[in-house]
């Protein structure tokens, strides 16, 4: 019988500037989207924004050390709650977001950007809000 191989691990988040860093709340994303709605073309300043989904247990509450680097917007959604995205203070790169239903209560999960995580799997990724997409995207993807 062949043995498991090492437990995989927790990968870094860092800012563009590296101001901000932090590790991953699990070793395994949960999911990875690439999201063609306007607010996510807006964030990313591209065609649309990628997010790595991890459980939120294991970066919330937030230490206090992160939070004093971080800077937060919140904006309502589209389904009537909130979304609080957390930024770099000093290079205003966008680390993190996470949603809050219409009662205030956040969801079990967060949304990490992609091209913050170092060394992100970025197989499977789903495309979502395909019909505010500005680029054309294979079928089946």
């Amino acid at each position: 019988m062949a043995s498991p191989g090492p437990p995989a691990k927790l990968l870094t988040v860092r800012c563009q500037c590296g101001h901000v860093s932090f590790p991953t709340p699990s070793a395994e994303r949960i999911a990875l989207f690439h999201c063609h709605c306007t607010e996510c073309q807006k964030q990313s300043g591209s065609a649309y924004g990628t997010s790595a989904i991890y459980p939120a247990a294991g970066l919330f509450p937030l230490s206090a050390e992160l939070e004093g680097r971080l800077g937060c917007y919140v904006r309502p959604t589209d389904r009537g709650g909130t979304m609080r995205c957390w930024f770099c203070r000093e290079c205003g790169s966008r680390l993190f977001h996470r949603i809050a239903g219409p009662d205030g209560a956040p969801r079990g999960t967060v949304s990490i950007k992609g091209g913050c995580v170092e060394g992100l799997d970025w197989a499977g990724g789903k495309h979502i809000y395909m019909r505010s997409s500005v680029v054309d995207v294979p079928p089946g993807r």
